[in-house]
């Protein structure tokens, strides 16, 4: 007799051996007592946990005869009968198991349905069972809905499927759906332990563990690993040889890792990766096995109940788990994942991997912030092999509040004395009430003293620093204090060294030389429009500045009176019936685009009728508007406008006052100062500004035609 696989031989016949499917079972099992029979089951499910077994025992169940022949529906079959000996045997003329990633066609599935409607030969019911459904083809399953909704009385259908997303839910909607969940690695040891007992195979306890790790879940995967184990081994089945046949990792190497870890031995971590080098074992599988390590470590840590007892490594599991913080078991982990997720982009393997224990080498709990310097007080963990000398941290100065071209005095060390106290500066004299912020809370002092040197060196102007305010004074002498609070020595150490001159004392270049270039050379437009630098950001808080800076910065230089304008005169020309009014005809033209720009920045400088041509000559601010194009479309416009004479257009380059756009320009400055006087203007808001101390955002009021624009 030949020899039958293990996976085939131990095949569960009932539901009673069905393994690490008890919600399945259950259903089905109180489904068959009751009655209460679906016309169609789905089970879904990964490789080899028990979809074909289930539909055989299924199948079974509605066609047992019982040993008398006088049986019915059941949820126990006997497994003797003629229908029951004939579906194990798989020669069971009404149990139907069709392929349909070989038949998944529409032609195989009308022949299929076709046989249906017939009555079963020799059962109670006729048992469809398609393998891997979600192969067949649309058209397919199409065909079989209307069958599957309404069959027979005696036709069940039971689809098996790995990929029940491809189902469509036309299908899925007319079936009962069971889930089929992955085997847990007990439930595998346990069916193993038992299959090799009547096997009569010698075996050991972490061997079994071993394959079903790598069953993932799959008991016919863990059968037929037991079975290429029993055959490696000679009929016993060992750690050794388990370890040999899978190609697994020694656990010895990782303890041995974590080892050279708990030391801070460098080198005896790079002995052991290369060690697995020398041996051709696989770094991302190592990597896998360190992070299944160091996560049950974390759970002898947290819940020592919850590591299994049966594992070999157990003793240094424990050990490990008393010597490492964990804090530093889950920073390990979070290393290891992510060095097995880098692994791909590594030069090699080997790269990948030593990098990996390197980081984790590298890195502990408790190394502060960006200087990489433990926190005060922290004492370390444990003692390491090699001191590592500590960097001494630099003696960082407290910043003081004061403008940008004031130089502070070099404090004393830290450990020394304490910071220097400041004399009280003399009562500044008696400031204007200050402005009121744009958003709410109080001003920063040296933010606003940068603000007002911004602008200053934006207008190219030479003023002099001013002198900081007491609110200054307090915040630079807080600042300092709290810098150096840690380490303050006793206060007659502080009285004996001489006090700081504070940093407003002592003379500074004015901003504008020291720092600003020259105005007509850097800041041209800036010189002229009197605004502050581009990098003077448009929200900044420069609201408060506004009185102290009309107290403190002279007036700006007045401008060049500007070139007279010319007089504004209309003058009609009645040869072609218009009026004279440019401004208006050229907001009236049907232009769009640059063209429509052409027309709207351009000033009429005269417009002359001889005999039958018109001459529109005209003034452009910007050479770009009058390129090739533009000016053809504005005497296209023009010509149609007066078709009764010839019109040709001359432009030329030149200062305007007098345009469509500056018109337009007016018209809505005058709108809005006349809303703003009506807002201003407004009882109400006049009371609300005196009682609640409101005020108006400026920019914040828009007129009626500009708004509904």
């Amino acid at each position: 007799m030949s020899y039958q696989v293990l996976a085939r031989k131990y095949r569960p016949k009932n539901f009673e051996t069905l393994v690490g499917q008890e919600h399945v079972v259950r259903a089905l099992t109180h489904a068959l007592q009751t009655g209460r029979l679906h016309h169609a089951y789905l089970f879904t499910g990964t490789r080899g946990v028990g979809k074909t077994t289930l539909s055989r025992i299924l199948a079974k169940s509605l066609n047992c005869i019982g040993l008398d022949g006088g049986g019915g529906i059941t949820a126990q079959p006997c497994g003797v009968c003629d229908a029951c000996s004939a579906i194990d045997a798989g020669r069971f003329v009404d149990y139907i198991e069709m392929d349909a990633a070989s038949n998944r066609g529409v032609d195989e599935m009308a022949q299929l349905l076709e046989q249906a409607v017939y009555a079963p030969s020799n059962a109670r019911f006729k048992v469809y069972m398609i393998d891997e459904v979600h192969m067949l083809t649309n058209h397919a399953f199409n065909a079989m809905l209307k069958t599957l909704e309404e069959p027979p009385a005696h036709v069940k259908f039971i689809l098996a499927t790995t990929d029940p997303q491809k189902i469509p839910v036309t299908v899925l909607s007319r079936c009962l759906q069971f889930n089929l969940k992955q085997m847990p690695p007990g439930h595998i040891i346990s069916h193993l332990d038992n299959i090799l007992g009547q096997e009569g195979i010698s075996f050991e306890q972490s061997a079994l563990r071993l394959l079903a790790q790598g069953a993932h879940g799959s008991m016919r995967d863990a059968l037929s690993l037991t079975d290429q184990a029993i055959a490696y081994a000679a009929g016993q089945v060992t750690l050794d040889a388990v370890q040999g046949m899978l190609g697994a990792l020694d656990q010895s190497y990782l303890v041995r890792l974590l080892d050279a870890l708990l030391a801070q031995d460098g080198a005896d971590l790079m002995a052991v990766a290369d060690e697995m080098a020398s041996r051709s074992l696989s770094y991302n599988g190592a990597l896998q096995d360190l992070g299944t390590l160091l996560h049950r470590i974390a759970l002898a840590q947290s819940v020592p109940s919850a590591v299994p007892q049966d594992l070999p490594e157990l003793a240094d599991i424990m050990r490990l788990a008393g010597a490492f913080d964990a804090q530093e078991v889950q920073l390990y982990y979070q290393i290891v994942v992510h060095g097995r997720n880098e692994m791909g982009l590594a030069p090699d393997e080997y790269a990948g991997f030593t990098m990996t224990l390197l980081r984790m080498l590298a890195f502990r709990p408790g190394m502060g912030g960006a200087d990489g310097v433990a926190p005060a007080g922290a004492a370390p963990a444990r003692p390491v092999a090699s001191a590592r000398p500590a960097p001494a941290a630099p003696a960082r100065a407290a910043a003081a509040p004061v403008a940008s071209h004031a130089v502070a005095p070099a404090p004393a060390p830290l450990q020394q004395a304490a910071p220097p106290v400041r004399p009280n500066p003399p009562p500044a004299p008696q400031a204007p009430p200050p402005a009121r912020p744009a958003a709410g809370g109080a001003v920063n002092p040296a933010r606003a003293a940068a603000l007002e040197a911004a602008r200053l060196v934006g207008r190219g102007q030479n003023v002099a620093p001013k002198r900081p305010t007491a609110l200054s004074n307090q915040a630079a002498a807080s600042a300092a204090a709290a810098a150096a609070a840690p380490q303050a020595a006793p206060a007659d150490a502080a009285a004996a060294q001489p006090a700081a001159a504070p940093p407003w004392d002592e003379p500074a270049a004015p901003v504008a030389q020291a720092n600003a270039p020259a105005a007509d050379e850097s800041y041209p437009d800036m010189q002229s429009e009197g605004e502050p630098p581009s990098w003077v950001t448009e929200f900044s808080d420069d609201s408060a500045l506004a009185q102290d800076a009309a107290e403190t910065v002279a007036a700006p230089p007045a401008r060049a009176p500007a070139a007279a304008r010319p007089a504004y005169v209309i003058t009609p020309v009645p040869q072609i019936d218009w009026d004279g009014n440019w401004p208006a005809l050229a907001a009236a033209l049907p232009l769009r685009g640059v063209a429509q720009q052409l027309a709207l920045q351009t000033e009429l400088v005269e417009c002359q009728h001889d005999g039958h041509v018109a001459t529109f000559r005209l003034r452009v601010p910007v050479d770009t508007l009058r390129a090739s194009g533009n000016s053809e479309k504005l005497a296209a416009a023009l010509q149609e406008r007066f078709s009764g004479a010839k019109v040709n257009v001359q432009i030329d380059l030149g200062p305007v006052w007098y345009t469509a756009g500056a018109e337009a320009q007016a018209w809505r400055e005058e709108c809005q100062r006349k809303a703003e006087e009506t807002v201003a203007n407004d009882p109400f808001v006049k009371d609300v500004m005196r009682d609640l101390g409101a005020f108006v955002v400026p920019g914040s009021i828009r007129p009626p035609s500009a708004a509904s624009a």
